[in-house]
């Protein structure tokens, strides 16, 4: 099982981080794109390009709202072939994204034909927009090779439409093993229904972890970012009403009272409010015994690669150097299983 990186990009720091994480030996690196809270991806990820050699590099994720299929797919053929063909595409329906700037989420419908029309412009093929062709004209002298979209999902509708339309499936479930089984086995029925080889699907979890030898230091640290998913995922598919009395309160909690204003930051009230049971069943805070134990597990479910989040916005320097330093220890480890 591969592991790589989901990171915020930083105006002055993407490029670094992206190096640390190649030296370490992770496989990939993706990048928050949330355009109030960090610097426009597509222009972080050109630096990255250009700062490493061998790492996976993409979005983590994108969104079908605010940028035109056209947009999108001009500026990730044109991170292709700045990189060497080392770009995976990563799209969800937009969720901080268009929260901070007071819209919703596409549609699953607007999504779907988004996908669509992405894929035919990152091929090269004609588009009709209302009426008129439309493609990426500029491919005509370029060898790029095929870029990969990488859809983030959680609820069975989205499950759906990327088993229909993506190259990779990316869940963002928590790093609950039942539920990952789970959505494996619905993204392989939806792709058999839509006449798809499900083996030629890859699968992937977003996976919240902070390693460090006293477990109390790793649950503040990974609350922030934990939180985030969490409530992205609006545990939608679960029965709220039969998960422990603990979990369920801070499921609740989250559906209803998530605060965007402090979005991935532990100190929120909302990351607060989350017990030791619900960090254990949906992230990894621990020591590394216990991170390699979880990880092998979601590795045992058929999951081929993980998007680790490395913990909070907020939390402490040290703790993240530390913590990364494990996991790329631990990437390896898993690399060399496999």
């Amino acid at each position: 099982m591969e592991m790589g990186l989901l990171m915020f990009p930083s105006p002055t720091g993407s490029a670094a981080m992206a190096q640390t994480a190649e030296e370490l030996g992770f496989g990939s690196v993706v990048y928050a794109d949330t355009q109030c809270l960090t610097p426009e991806v597509w222009s972080q990820l050109m630096l990255v390009a250009a700062a490493t050699e061998r790492i996976e590099i993409g979005t983590g994720v994108t969104n079908p709202v605010s940028r035109d299929p056209s947009v999108t797919a001009s500026a990730a053929l044109g991170l292709q072939v700045a990189s060497g063909g080392r770009v995976v595409l990563g799209i969800g329906r937009g969720d901080s994204s268009m929260a901070k700037i007071g819209r919703r989420p596409a549609s699953p419908a607007d999504f779907d034909l988004y996908l669509q029309r992405l894929r035919a412009y990152l091929d090269g093929q004609e588009v009709e927009r209302e009426g008129s062709p439309s493609r990426i004209e500029w491919l005509d002298d370029c060898e790029v090779p095929r870029v990969p979209i990488e859809v983030a999902a959680t609820g069975p509708k989205v499950i759906d439409i990327a088993a229909r339309r993506a190259d990779q499936i990316c869940f963002a479930v928590g790093a609950d093993t039942e539920r990952l089984g789970e959505a494996i086995a619905h993204a392989r029925r939806s792709a058999e229904a839509a006449d798809r080889d499900p083996d030629t699907l890859r699968f992937g979890a977003f996976v919240n972890c902070v390693i460090h030898a006293d477990r109390q230091v790793a649950r503040e640290a990974i609350r922030g970012g934990l939180s985030v998913f969490a409530h992205f995922s609006g545990f939608k598919g679960m029965d709220i009403e039969s998960l422990p009395e603990g979990v369920r309160k801070a499921a609740r909690d989250l559906r209803t009272g998530y605060d965007m204003a402090n979005h991935a930051v532990a100190t929120g009230d909302h990351a607060q409010a989350l017990d030791a049971d619900f960090i254990h069943r949906f992230g990894i805070a621990g020591p590394v015994d216990e991170a390699i134990t979880r990880f092998e597990e979601i590795r045992d479910t058929g999951i081929d690669f993980v998007r680790v989040v490395p913990g909070s916005r907020d939390m402490p320097r040290d703790v993240a150097a530390l913590s990364i330093q494990a996991l790329g220890k631990l990437a390896a480890k898993l690399a060399n299983a496999s």
